[in-house]
Protein backbone atom coordinates (compact mmCIF):
# COMPACT_ATOMS: atom_id res chain seq x y z
CA UNK A 1 0.00 0.00 0.00
CA UNK A 2 1.21 3.23 -0.69
CA UNK A 3 1.24 6.79 0.98
CA UNK A 4 0.93 8.87 -1.83
CA UNK A 5 -2.28 7.08 -3.38
CA UNK A 6 -3.94 7.75 -0.01
CA UNK A 7 -4.27 3.74 0.59
CA UNK A 8 -0.96 3.58 2.75
CA UNK A 9 -0.01 5.47 5.93
CA UNK A 10 -1.79 8.27 7.71
CA UNK A 11 0.16 11.88 6.94
CA UNK A 12 2.62 12.50 9.14
CA UNK A 13 1.71 14.74 11.82
CA UNK A 14 4.62 16.40 13.37
CA UNK A 15 5.84 19.85 15.50
CA UNK A 16 7.87 22.22 12.58
CA UNK A 17 10.80 24.34 13.39
CA UNK A 18 10.30 27.49 12.60
CA UNK A 19 14.29 27.50 12.55
CA UNK A 20 14.41 24.45 10.32
CA UNK A 21 17.58 24.58 7.60
CA UNK A 22 18.08 23.05 4.63
CA UNK A 23 20.92 21.90 3.01
CA UNK A 24 21.05 20.24 -0.57
CA UNK A 25 24.11 18.37 -2.43
CA UNK A 26 26.18 19.73 -5.02
CA UNK A 27 24.37 16.65 -7.27
CA UNK A 28 20.77 17.25 -6.26
CA UNK A 29 21.04 20.73 -6.76
CA UNK A 30 22.89 21.08 -10.24
CA UNK A 31 20.14 18.56 -11.69
CA UNK A 32 17.37 20.84 -11.09
CA UNK A 33 18.55 23.76 -12.58
CA UNK A 34 20.21 21.56 -15.65
CA UNK A 35 16.69 20.34 -16.02
CA UNK A 36 15.33 24.05 -16.24
CA UNK A 37 17.75 24.70 -19.01
CA UNK A 38 17.19 22.30 -20.58
CA UNK A 39 13.60 23.12 -20.96
CA UNK A 40 13.49 27.42 -21.55
CA UNK A 41 10.42 27.93 -22.07
CA UNK A 42 8.64 25.59 -20.19
CA UNK A 43 8.12 24.87 -16.65
CA UNK A 44 9.54 22.27 -15.07
CA UNK A 45 9.29 20.58 -11.70
CA UNK A 46 11.26 17.96 -9.70
CA UNK A 47 11.26 16.32 -6.21
CA UNK A 48 14.08 16.68 -3.16
CA UNK A 49 15.13 13.26 -1.62
CA UNK A 50 17.07 13.32 1.39
CA UNK A 51 16.19 13.55 5.18
CA UNK A 52 15.61 14.84 8.02
CA UNK A 53 18.82 14.84 10.96
CA UNK A 54 17.82 17.33 13.58
CA UNK A 55 16.87 20.49 12.64
CA UNK A 56 18.27 20.71 9.09
CA UNK A 57 16.30 19.00 6.18
CA UNK A 58 19.04 17.33 4.12
CA UNK A 59 18.71 16.82 0.28
CA UNK A 60 20.91 14.84 -1.07
CA UNK A 61 19.44 13.92 -4.46
CA UNK A 62 16.73 15.24 -6.87
CA UNK A 63 14.12 13.81 -9.30
CA UNK A 64 13.12 16.30 -12.38
CA UNK A 65 9.60 15.26 -13.51
CA UNK A 66 7.97 17.27 -15.59
CA UNK A 67 8.09 20.00 -18.49
CA UNK A 68 4.83 19.21 -20.58
CA UNK A 69 1.54 19.85 -19.69
CA UNK A 70 1.43 16.94 -17.69
CA UNK A 71 3.13 19.16 -15.08
CA UNK A 72 -0.07 19.77 -13.17
CA UNK A 73 -1.80 16.20 -14.02
CA UNK A 74 -2.67 14.52 -10.55
CA UNK A 75 -2.75 11.22 -11.85
CA UNK A 76 1.09 11.58 -13.57
CA UNK A 77 2.35 13.11 -10.45
CA UNK A 78 0.94 10.06 -8.01
CA UNK A 79 2.26 7.40 -10.62
CA UNK A 80 5.95 9.07 -10.77
CA UNK A 81 5.75 9.76 -6.90
CA UNK A 82 5.10 6.26 -5.99
CA UNK A 83 7.89 5.10 -8.15
CA UNK A 84 10.48 7.53 -6.25
CA UNK A 85 9.57 6.41 -3.07
CA UNK A 86 9.73 2.76 -4.12
CA UNK A 87 13.33 3.62 -5.83
CA UNK A 88 14.81 5.52 -2.45
CA UNK A 89 12.44 4.17 0.39
CA UNK A 90 15.33 0.90 0.59
CA UNK A 91 18.26 3.68 1.28
CA UNK A 92 16.46 5.03 4.04
CA UNK A 93 15.45 8.09 1.96
CA UNK A 94 12.12 9.98 0.94
CA UNK A 95 10.67 13.02 -0.70
CA UNK A 96 11.09 16.02 1.13
CA UNK A 97 10.12 18.99 -1.04
CA UNK A 98 9.45 20.32 -4.29
CA UNK A 99 11.39 22.15 -6.95
CA UNK A 100 9.92 24.64 -9.48
CA UNK A 101 10.62 26.79 -12.60
CA UNK A 102 8.23 28.88 -14.29
CA UNK A 103 7.81 29.25 -18.06
CA UNK A 104 8.70 32.88 -17.77
CA UNK A 105 12.01 33.79 -16.75
CA UNK A 106 10.83 37.05 -15.04
CA UNK A 107 8.50 35.37 -13.32
CA UNK A 108 9.35 35.02 -9.56
CA UNK A 109 5.94 34.08 -8.10
CA UNK A 110 4.85 30.58 -6.87
CA UNK A 111 2.06 29.85 -8.51
CA UNK A 112 -1.28 27.83 -7.44
CA UNK A 113 0.21 24.16 -9.54
CA UNK A 114 3.25 24.45 -7.48
CA UNK A 115 1.54 25.47 -4.35
CA UNK A 116 -0.71 22.34 -5.06
CA UNK A 117 2.06 19.94 -5.15
CA UNK A 118 3.58 21.58 -2.78
CA UNK A 119 0.78 20.70 -0.36
CA UNK A 120 0.75 16.90 -1.43
CA UNK A 121 4.05 16.56 -0.05
CA UNK A 122 3.99 18.80 2.92
CA UNK A 123 1.32 16.14 3.44
CA UNK A 124 3.79 13.35 4.14
CA UNK A 125 6.92 15.41 5.10
CA UNK A 126 5.63 18.69 7.31
CA UNK A 127 9.25 20.13 6.99
CA UNK A 128 8.88 20.25 3.06
CA UNK A 129 10.46 22.87 1.19
CA UNK A 130 9.75 24.61 -1.96
CA UNK A 131 12.78 25.72 -3.92
CA UNK A 132 11.49 28.06 -6.72
CA UNK A 133 14.34 28.99 -9.34
CA UNK A 134 15.62 32.69 -9.30
CA UNK A 135 16.46 33.26 -12.74
CA UNK A 136 17.60 36.66 -12.25
CA UNK A 137 20.22 35.19 -9.34
CA UNK A 138 21.07 32.03 -12.26
CA UNK A 139 21.85 34.92 -14.88
CA UNK A 140 23.72 36.98 -12.51
CA UNK A 141 26.06 34.17 -11.31
CA UNK A 142 29.12 34.03 -13.92
CA UNK A 143 29.99 38.03 -12.40
CA UNK A 144 28.91 37.53 -8.98
CA UNK A 145 30.57 34.35 -8.24
CA UNK A 146 28.19 33.66 -5.46
CA UNK A 147 28.13 30.59 -3.24
CA UNK A 148 24.55 30.95 -2.74
CA UNK A 149 21.79 28.79 -4.36
CA UNK A 150 19.58 30.53 -7.37
CA UNK A 151 16.45 29.41 -5.69
CA UNK A 152 14.10 30.96 -3.34
CA UNK A 153 12.97 28.98 -0.41
CA UNK A 154 9.90 28.70 0.76
CA UNK A 155 8.02 26.73 3.46
CA UNK A 156 4.48 26.62 5.13
CA UNK A 157 3.65 28.89 7.45
CA UNK A 158 1.07 28.28 10.50
CA UNK A 159 -1.96 29.52 8.24
CA UNK A 160 -0.69 27.11 5.52
CA UNK A 161 0.40 29.20 3.28
CA UNK A 162 3.59 29.05 1.16
CA UNK A 163 5.87 32.09 2.11
CA UNK A 164 8.83 32.76 1.25
CA UNK A 165 12.27 32.98 3.40
CA UNK A 166 13.71 36.17 3.42
CA UNK A 167 17.15 35.80 2.20
CA UNK A 168 19.00 38.11 4.85
CA UNK A 169 19.71 37.24 8.23
CA UNK A 170 20.44 33.45 8.91
CA UNK A 171 20.64 31.13 5.76
CA UNK A 172 18.41 28.78 5.70
CA UNK A 173 19.26 27.28 2.37
CA UNK A 174 23.04 26.29 1.56
CA UNK A 175 24.93 24.41 -1.02
CA UNK A 176 26.24 21.36 0.91
CA UNK A 177 29.36 21.92 -0.83
CA UNK A 178 30.86 25.40 -0.95
CA UNK A 179 31.72 24.99 -4.65
CA UNK A 180 28.00 23.64 -6.33
CA UNK A 181 27.57 27.18 -8.26
CA UNK A 182 31.54 26.94 -9.63
CA UNK A 183 30.43 23.16 -11.00
CA UNK A 184 27.40 24.43 -12.70
CA UNK A 185 28.77 27.06 -14.46
CA UNK A 186 31.41 24.26 -15.52
CA UNK A 187 28.33 21.71 -16.73
CA UNK A 188 26.67 25.07 -18.04
CA UNK A 189 29.34 25.61 -20.46
CA UNK A 190 29.72 22.31 -21.52
CA UNK A 191 26.00 22.15 -22.35
CA UNK A 192 25.70 19.01 -19.67
CA UNK A 193 21.35 19.94 -19.62
CA UNK A 194 21.84 17.51 -23.05
CA UNK A 195 22.06 14.43 -20.17
CA UNK A 196 19.02 15.27 -18.54
CA UNK A 197 15.82 12.72 -18.48
CA UNK A 198 12.72 13.40 -16.13
CA UNK A 199 9.62 11.25 -16.08
CA UNK A 200 8.04 12.60 -19.40
CA UNK A 201 11.28 11.62 -21.38
CA UNK A 202 10.50 8.28 -19.27
CA UNK A 203 6.89 8.12 -20.34
CA UNK A 204 7.65 8.71 -24.52
CA UNK A 205 10.42 6.37 -24.60
CA UNK A 206 10.47 3.88 -21.91
CA UNK A 207 14.44 3.50 -23.09
CA UNK A 208 14.86 6.30 -20.93
CA UNK A 209 15.30 4.44 -17.90
CA UNK A 210 13.66 5.65 -15.00
CA UNK A 211 15.26 3.66 -12.35
CA UNK A 212 18.86 4.65 -13.31
CA UNK A 213 17.70 8.25 -13.75
CA UNK A 214 20.39 10.69 -14.95
CA UNK A 215 23.23 8.40 -14.20
CA UNK A 216 25.39 10.52 -16.47
CA UNK A 217 24.76 13.99 -14.55
CA UNK A 218 25.39 12.26 -11.64
CA UNK A 219 28.74 10.41 -12.34
CA UNK A 220 30.03 13.14 -13.71
CA UNK A 221 29.25 15.58 -10.16
CA UNK A 222 31.13 12.95 -8.52
CA UNK A 223 34.04 13.11 -10.69
CA UNK A 224 34.39 16.56 -10.03
CA UNK A 225 33.74 15.68 -6.25
CA UNK A 226 36.46 13.02 -5.87
CA UNK A 227 39.17 15.32 -8.00
CA UNK A 228 38.42 18.34 -5.64
CA UNK A 229 39.19 15.84 -2.35
CA UNK A 230 42.26 14.51 -3.97
CA UNK A 231 43.42 18.11 -4.56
Amino acid sequence: MDKWTGTGRVPIKLSISTDRRYSISQTAYIKLILHALKHKTSAVNGVLIGQLSGDVVEITDSVPLFHTSQIGLLPSLEIALIMIEEYYSGQGLSIVGYFHANERCDDVELGGVAKNIADHVYRYFPQAAVLLLDNKKLGALRNKKDAAPVVQLYTRDSSKNWKQVESEGTKRITTKEPSANVVLLDFISSEKWNDIVDFDDHLDDVSNSYDLILDVVVAAVVEVEEGEEEG
